[in-house]
């Protein structure tokens, strides 16, 4: 029996590995794909760019894990089936459910793992991730001139080139512009050739310019003449430096996102999530005191003084007594006071929507720490039973099934996480209902598998459709 289990062990091991990775890489291709002009000429090192895709890469469990379970079972067992060793073992007297034994309890430390790494790991992993994108994404570029148009890159500077050679350091035909906001004038260098570098230290742009005219503006003097100066002077050869300091990468802060949803475990989504609730309760009691002063027409004093005396309104219509202006006067002080009263209900109204909308993120959030682990047991409650039906290994048609049903179970956690953000599902019901949905198939496909179903072949659904066409023969002879 324990040769068997780790028989089974063995040949689920190595396809999840391979699996899992795959998975990954094509994930992180799909994350350069997406952000691949953020990152390209911006001058970064290599470990900056290898630490952002480790912390892509673990953002990208929750997706990879469930589709390497199921893919990886479903090889396992096709495998299984295939080779006729699941004929063996069920010739031995050994079912189909006590061979999923280890199985079951390797999903479940794999689920156990990941329910771990969602609470703890990940809310860490996602700091590091969107603090280090932002900051990435936030980084001037350091391919700073390009040929034949007018770089701003550099404050106070617009650089335009003609043409560069091959080896990117060289310039011809320069055209250097230099607005000094101090005293307000320009500058203008125009250069036959340039040849740039960066200094040992990486804090300044150098161009060497060769052969041409700077035309310098200066403010005339008071005392002798208003009027502005123009100088011009003939170079062989002169230097322009430029700052870059504004290129290097600066991290932000670490209180900037300790307050996003995706930084928190459940410890910390609970505690907002409750202090969320209560803020919104004490908001709705608030509203009537605040929404009755408005209402002075319609309210009278819970306790009258002795002295006052009660009016009653005179029988019929109300306004006969009043006077033209009278009436308009009413009905000005009316529209100002409905007008007062729609404004105050539309801002009570959004902000109720706006602190619900939160609420029901700190719940999605919430959900998603356990919806992770339960979709590995339900995704590989599918493929183990669904390889020993198939009985196909490799990655042929077991790729193309578990590619079905994790587009299924994909699908349908999204609409319902869309839905539960816009408020018409609850989080509980919105969060589990792709779980709700695959968990009965899984049982169903557990079920013909233990008692060797046939699912699969289409012999029967040949032979079922063959009667069905003869009984419709049949029954249009005897009509």
């Amino acid at each position: 029996m324990k040769k068997i289990h780790l028989l089974i062990l063995k040949s689920f091991i190595r396809p999840f590995i391979v699996t899992f990775f795959i998975v990954m890489f094509v994930l992180l291709m799909l994350f350069l794909f997406k952000y691949i002009d953020d990152l390209i000429g911006k001058g970064f090192e290599w470990y900056i760019i290898l630490e952002l895709m480790l912390y892509a890469s673990a953002t990208n469990v929750s997706m990879a894990l469930p589709l390497s379970v199921l893919l990886s079972s479903i090889m396992t067992y096709g495998n299984l089936g295939e080779n006729y060793e699941l004929v063996a073992i069920k010739s031995s007297g050994i079912s189909l459910t006590r061979a999923m034994y280890p199985m079951v309890i390797v999903v479940t430390l794999l689920s156990i793992s990941a329910f771990i790494f969602s609470d703890y790991m990940l809310p860490v992993v996602n700091y590091k991730y969107y603090s280090l994108l932002y900051d990435v994404r936030q980084q001037k570029t350091s391919f700073l001139i390009s040929e034949g148009i007018f770089n701003n890159s550099f404050p106070e500077y617009s650089i335009r080139v003609k043409r560069k050679d091959p080896d990117g350091q060289t310039l011809h035909g320069l055209m250097i512009y230099h607005k000094n906001p101090k005293n307000n004038t320009n500058d203008v260098i125009f250069a036959q050739r340039g040849v740039m570098y960066r200094t040992p230290n990486d804090m300044y742009l150098v161009i060497k310019l060769q052969k041409g005219v700077r035309y310098e503006e200066a403010p005339g003097e008071p005392a002798y003449n208003t009027r502005q100066r123009l100088t011009r002077s003939r170079f062989d050869s002169t230097e322009q430096k430029f700052d870059l300091s504004g290129f290097k990468m600066k991290r932000t802060g670490e209180n900037e996102w300790r307050s996003s949803i995706q930084m928190m475990n459940l410890k910390l989504l609970t505690y907002y999530q409750d202090s969320s609730i209560k803020a919104l309760n004490n908001r709705v009691k608030a509203n009537y005191p605040t929404l009755s002063a408005q209402l002075k027409y319609f309210t009278l004093p819970v306790k009258r003084p002795k002295d006052v005396k009660l009016i009653a309104p005179p029988k019929g219509d109300i306004q006969a007594g009043l006077k033209p202006t009278e009436k308009l006067l009413a009905y000005q002080n009316a529209q100002h006071e409905a007008e007062n009263m729609k404004g105050m209900l539309r801002g009570i109204a959004e902000d109720y929507k706006a602190s619900s909308k939160d609420i029901r993120r700190f719940s999605i959030e919430y959900q998603k720490k356990f919806t992770l682990s339960a979709a590995c047991l339900a995704l590989f409650l599918i493929g183990a039973p669904l390889g020993a039906i198939i009985r196909k290994g490799g990655l042929g048609l077991p790729v193309v099934v578990a590619v079905i049903f994790f587009l299924i179970y994909y699908i349908i956690g999204t609409i319902g996480e869309k839905s539960v953000k816009e408020g018409g599902l609850s989080p509980l019901v919105g969060m589990w209902i792709s779980i709700a949905v695959l968990t009965p198939i899984g049982l169903f496909l557990s079920y013909k598998a233990a008692t060797d179903s046939a699912l699969f072949d289409a012999e029967p659904y040949k032979r079922f459709f063959q009667k069905l066409a003869k009984f419709r023969k049949s029954g249009t002879k005897q009509a």
